[in-house]
Formats: structure tokens, C-alpha cells, sequence
């Protein structure tokens, strides 16, 4: 029997699980894919807005100013890369900057830190790259980048080191209420006195098996463009254009790892899983992004990829207690900003929680520290010599696009919430994610997890479950297996 069963291992099924942590409670994180981290989070623009967006009383709103508020500490405690590096919506019209100037208007009444309006001339002194055509843009200087999937797997480590278990390939079929919730799963059935509902894409069908209140999520899609690092400099803030009827444009923004990233569309999509790249997609985020900056250099892509995120039908976060099912909670529709807000997303379903009746005892023992080893990348010379004398395993560098060594995949194997995949591996250490993409280190990478993980080669998968990676052996040499 556990107090508490959270559905969703995403950035906020994580913070919630973390914060749950804090608390003497058995609680248990079920996740329907192999890992953490596999759907929308992995595939979003990593940006921690500023709030100015958000409609004024909304949970949105809110959440989002509250959370950006916390992030510096948070990432601290996990040892998490946080840059506040600011953000500008540029205006290219005098019309553009009434709707700037709205926007500033609206930061001002949701408390957002940091805003100010700049003219052309300031923006190009900030901004050396953007189009001549500019005219003024609005300025948050409280607006950040942070790597999602780094960030949603410490949140669950720390959860997992204080105490909370991880069930992953646990997709959730069916849930009925007696005097608790029985929870069927692919993985087996558990019992637990209160649910959390962070599912999601799929936060809509599981608040359907317990009759909820009606809501729906629209599934929408976003394409988005790399750059390789040498195109690291293009850009100095988050770029927004300014928000039409239409949509807000594509963004063009540095990530913490020294690329740059450009995107997203908004395709709205019947399949939630469908995560594909078009043409059409990929040509209109070249040409939008050009609005922006016109000297991007789109021969330094180095890889595109898709993610699809939860529109919820009600236009603001679906965070409230059933009234349907006690100690049912649900927490969908969680759409940008909820990278933003997941920290205070988590805080809010804690007070939600004890409205319904959770009694909620504070865990002496709690340790909010989550530590990991400097990158070998940002090591220097001398570091790097003491690295391999502690462990031969750095000599051996596995991808040599981002200085990954065999010892950072097994440490990131090894880790509670380890990498059971070799995207999971790329998303936590970062094998894969230069300029080559894998077509280097990939094969390596399947090696080490598994022989780290016991596994046949034949069993590794790349990301979801049946992606494997090597299809079967094509035929045996002196006794010896080759595979394809």
C-alpha cells in the first residue's frame, strides 16, 4: 500500500515526486515508457520564461512566476547548468510594439522581475546579429535556459535517494476506488490512498477512469532545428518573435551546451506519439528564424527532432482536486510554461493534498543535495589527469564530439533513474549529441549498456520500448557473432 501513487515521470510528475519526498509518505512514480524523461519534456524549448506571457490570474501566471523564482536554488541543489540569460520580444512594426508594450503591461500586473522596454538602438547593442529592421523589443532579464532532461532526471534521482520508488514500464489500464485506489498496470497492480495525475499527454484518459470532470487535451506538435556549437555565439538572449493571431513565431535561443535552437512549429496532431520531422515544418522554421536573424548559417544544422506537448481544451493548467474520486488529483494540460512552473506546480499540489485530508509529517532526514561529477568536457588539464588516476575509464573517450568517457555512461547507467537506452545515455552524459550524432560512438554506446546492463546486444533499445538498435546477426565468422 502506498500514501501516494504519482502517474507521469516528466519534469513535473518529477518535481512532484521530489517534493513528496520531503515527507514521511511511501510514494511511487509510475511511468508508462522505459525511462524518464521520454515524451514531452525531452522535446520542448528548454526556456524558463519570465511570465509576462501568461493571462493575469491565471494558474499559469501564477505557477510560472513563482517557479521561475525558484529554479536558481533548485538547480543548485541538484547541481543542475541554470544561465539566466534574458529574453526579448522583437518588434518589427509600430503595431508589433503595442504588443509589446501589452505584454509589458501584463509582466508588471503578474509580478515579473526585470522588464523593460528597449529601443532599437538597445536592442542592437545586446543583440549584434538581429535584423536591422528591428525597431524595439521588451526585455526580461529573469528569463533563463536549463537542460530539461538533466533537470527532470535529478529531481527524480534526489526523490529516489529520499526514499521514493521508480516504476518505469508501467503503463497505467485501468484504476478503480474501494476504501483506496487499485491501480492496474502493465507491470502488475498496487494499491495507494491518493493519486496524483501527471500523465500528461495522456492526463485526459487517465482522469477518464475515474469519471472526472471533462477535460480534453489537444495534442500540438513542435519541429525544431540544432545548430552545432560553433554557431554557439549567434544569439545572447531567448529571441521571441512578437505574438500574433497566428502564433509567436519561431524562437532562436542558446542552449546550455553551447548550440542554438530554433523552433518550434505548431502542428496539431490525432496522435500524440507522433513525433515526425517534415519538410514543410523544417521550411518554415528556416524561414521564420531568418525574420530574426538573417545570417543564421542553416548548413550547421546538425539535427532536427519533434515533441509534442499537452494543450489543454480549458486554455490554463488543470490543477485541482477530483470531486468525483477523493484524494484524486489532477495535474494536466501542463503546457509551456510548465517547465517554468514545475517547481511550484509541485509545491501547489502539495497544499492540494493536504486539503483532501493527507497528513503530511516532515522527513528530518531529507537531503535536497544531488551531486554528480564535473563533465570531463569542462574539465581541465589537470583535473582530467586526476579523473583517470581515480578511474583508468576516463582514458577512453567514447564520443568525441562532446568528450564523453566510458566512465561518465556507466556512472550515468549506474545512477539511481539510471539510463536503460542510448538515447537516455545521449540525453544524460551526451554521447550523440555533436556534430556526427551517434555515427561514431553509437555502436560503442550499445556495447557498454549491454554488457553494464547483462543484456544480448540484440536487446538494446534506443529509446521506446521495440526500438532496438541491432535487428539480428547476419551471420557468425570463426565462431564469432556479427550483428547488424
Amino acid at each position: 500500500m502506498f500514501d501516494v501513487a504519482v502517474i507521469g515521470a516528466g519534469v513535473v510528475g518529477a518535481s512532484i515526486a521530489r517534493e513528496l519526498s520531503k515527507y514521511n509518505l511511501n510514494t511511487i512514480v509510475l511511468e508508462k515508457g522505459v525511462e524518464v524523461c521520454q515524451a514531452t519534456t525531452k522535446a520542448n524549448s528548454a526556456i524558463i520564461h519570465g511570465g509576462y506571457d501568461a493571462v493575469d490570474g491565471t494558474l499559469k501566471a501564477k505557477l510560472n512566476v513563482k517557479g521561475n523564482e525558484m529554479y536558481e536554488d533548485l538547480c543548485k541543489e541538484l547541481d543542475v547548468h541554470f544561465k539566466r540569460i534574458g529574453s526579448l520580444v522583437i518588434a518589427f512594426s509600430e503595431e508589433e510594439m503595442e504588443t509589446v508594450k501589452y505584454l509589458y503591461k501584463r509582466g508588471i500586473e503578474n509580478k515579473v522581475k526585470g522588464l523593460e522596454i528597449l529601443n532599437k538602438d538597445q536592442v542592437k547593442q545586446v543583440e549584434p546579429n538581429i535584423n536591422d529592421e528591428v525597431i524595439g523589443a521588451l526585455r526580461c532579464k529573469s528569463a533563463g535556459i536549463v537542460c530539461p532532461f538533466n533537470l527532470t532526471v535529478a529531481l527524480m534521482e534526489n526523490a529516489i535517494m529520499n526514499g521514493v520508488k521508480l516504476n518505469t514500464e508501467s503503463e497505467v489500464t485501468n484504476i478503480t476506488k474501494d476504501e483506496y485506489f487499485n491501480i492496474e498496470t502493465k507491470k502488475g497492480n498496487i494499491q495507494a490512498k491518493y493519486i496524483i495525475n501527471a500523465a500528461g499527454l495522456y492526463a485526459d484518459k487517465i482522469n477518464n477512469m475515474i469519471g472526472g470532470e471533462e477535460y480534453y487535451i489537444i495534442s500540438r506538435k513542435g519541429e525544431y532545428k540544432v545548430l552545432d556549437k560553433s554557431e554557439g555565439n549567434l544569439v545572447n538572449h531567448v529571441l521571441f518573435q512578437c505574438p500574433t493571431k497566428k502564433g509567436k513565431g519561431v524562437l532562436v535561443t542558446p542552449t546550455v551546451h553551447g548550440n542554438v535552437l530554433l523552433g518550434p512549429t505548431a502542428e496539431e496532431v490525432e496522435n500524440p506519439e507522433d513525433v515526425s520531422i517534415t519538410k514543410d515544418g523544417l521550411s518554415f522554421l528556416t524561414k521564420n528564424a531568418k525574420k530574426s536573424i538573417p545570417n543564421i548559417d542553416f548548413s550547421k544544422t546538425i539535427t532536427s527532432f519533434s515533441g509534442v506537448r499537452a494543450t489543454p481544451n480549458t486554455k490554463d493548467f488543470m490543477i485541482f482536486a477530483s470531486n468525483k474520486a477523493r484524494g484524486f488529483i489532477n495535474v494536466g494540460g501542463i503546457e509551456s510554461p510548465g517547465l517554468s512552473a514545475a517547481p511550484a506546480i509541485a509545491e501547489y499540489v502539495i497544499n492540494i493534498l493536504k486539503e483532501e485530508g493527507l497528513t503530511l509529517e516532515i522527513k528530518q532526514d531529507f537531503n535536497p543535495y544531488r551531486k554528480k561529477d564535473k563533465p570531463f568536457s569542462h574539465m581541465t588539464h589537470e583535473e582530467r589527469k586526476e579523473a583517470i588516476e581515480k578511474d583508468i575509464r576516463h582514458s577512453k573517450i567514447i564520443c568525441r564530439c562532446e568528450t564523453t568517457t566510458e566512465a561518465e555512461i556507466i556512472d550515468a547507467i549506474h545512477r539511481p533513474a539510471g539510463a536503460r537506452t542510448v538515447d537516455g545515455v545521449k540525453r544524460r552524459v551526451r554521447p550523440g549529441m555533436g556534430r556526427c550524432q551517434g555515427g561514431f560512438c553509437g555502436p560503442r554506446v550499445v556495447e557498454i549498456l549491454a554488457r553494464e546492463l547483462d543484456l544480448d546486444m540484440e536487446d538494446v533499445l534506443k529509446d521506446y520500448e521495440n526500438s532496438k538498435m541491432i535487428l539480428g546477426k547476419v551471420k557468425e565468422s570463426r565462431g564469432e557473432k556479427i550483428e547488424i
